[in-house]
This record gives structure tokens, sequence and C-alpha cells, in this order.
């Protein structure tokens, strides 16, 4: 069970690795198109796609530590 909570927990760390990427992308696409291609939504519009990483990050990191409770 050790190595399958460790392997949750390295997924865990990679999905907010892609999760900060993904934003940052996004958030600088957002300044771009609002100061020169006349995008009309707010900056904060491009932190949405990172809830669905966070949501399996939570899930990834719930699962690891049930799991190394479970292989005590």
């Amino acid at each position: 069970m050790k190595k399958l909570s460790n392997l949750f927990w390295l997924l865990a760390s990679l999905l907010a690795n892609v999760m900060c990427a993904v934003v940052a992308y996004r958030v600088c696409d957002m300044q771009w198109g609002i100061r020169y291609a006349g995008y009309s939504a707010p900056v904060r519009v491009a932190f949405l796609p990172g809830i669905p990483f966070l949501v399996g990050i939570c899930i990834c990191v719930i699962l690891a530590l049930r799991l190394r409770k479970k292989g005590k």
C-alpha cells in the first residue's frame, strides 16, 4: 500500500505543476488579449481551468493519506 500511496503523492505533485503552467499561460494570454486584442473578460477568468486540477489534486491527496493509513 505504501508504494501506491507514494504514487498518488507523485501524481498530486505532477498535477500541481501542470496546473501552475496552464494557469500561468492562460493569465499571460488573457493579459495580452485585454491589452492588444480587445478581450472584454477580466483576468480572473484565466484561473477557471485550475478548478479541475484542484479537484484532482484533492482526490489524489485523500487517496494517498487513506492508503498510507491502511498500510500501517
